[in-house]
This record gives structure tokens, sequence and C-alpha cells, in this order.
């Protein structure tokens, strides 16, 4: 009975310790993103057209962009799309961080 127990114990031990490996790999994804934008941009469909670099693939590079564009053009180009590009990929709110941070990219 004492053998199963300690066995317990340590399988008890090691789940706790791979829980807490798991638990700081989401903490590092978050840190990652250095703007609420930019999280906002990786994390919803934008990058499957965009690039997750902005780089490009079906939809145009974005590298620069707030060189080309102004950050209240750039806001209602995602409000509203613009080519194959569809309206209202995100809500308002997040259309409105996305296009600060994308505003900066020059």
């Amino acid at each position: 009975m004492k053998i199963k127990m300690g066995m317990i114990s340590v399988l008890a031990l090691s789940a706790l310790i791979f829980a807490g490996c798991g638990q700081s790999n989401d903490d590092n994804k978050t840190e990652e993103h250095s703007s609420k934008g930019e999280e906002i941009f990786k994390n919803n469909s934008c990058v499957g057209c965009h690039g997750k670099d902005l780089e490009g693939a079906s939809g145009p590079s974005l590298k620069k962009v707030g060189s080309k564009m102004s950050e209240a053009d750039i806001e209602k180009t995602i409000n509203e799309g613009k080519g194959n590009m569809p309206s209202k990929v995100v809500d308002e709110k997040e259309a409105k961080e996305v296009a600060k941070w994308l505003a900066e990219q020059k």
C-alpha cells in the first residue's frame, strides 16, 4: 500500500510540474506582441492574407503601410473592406487598435 501511495504522489507531482510548464508557455505567447493591435492582427484572419510578418500572401504586404496610409485611412479600410478584403473582419474597437499599430509600421 505504501508503494502505491508513493507512486501516486510522484504522478501527482509530475502532473503539477507539467501543468506549470504549459502555463508559462501561454504567458510567453501573450508577451510576444508589442501592442494590442498586433495581438488582434495575429490572432484573427488578418494573418491569413497579409502574413504574420506583414509580408503579404493572398493580400498585399503591409510592411511600411504607415508610410503610405494614415491611421484613419487604415481604419476605414479595415471597417469597410477594399478589393477582395471583406469589411468588418474585426469589430470597430479592434479595428482602431489594429489601425494604430499598422500606422506605426513605417
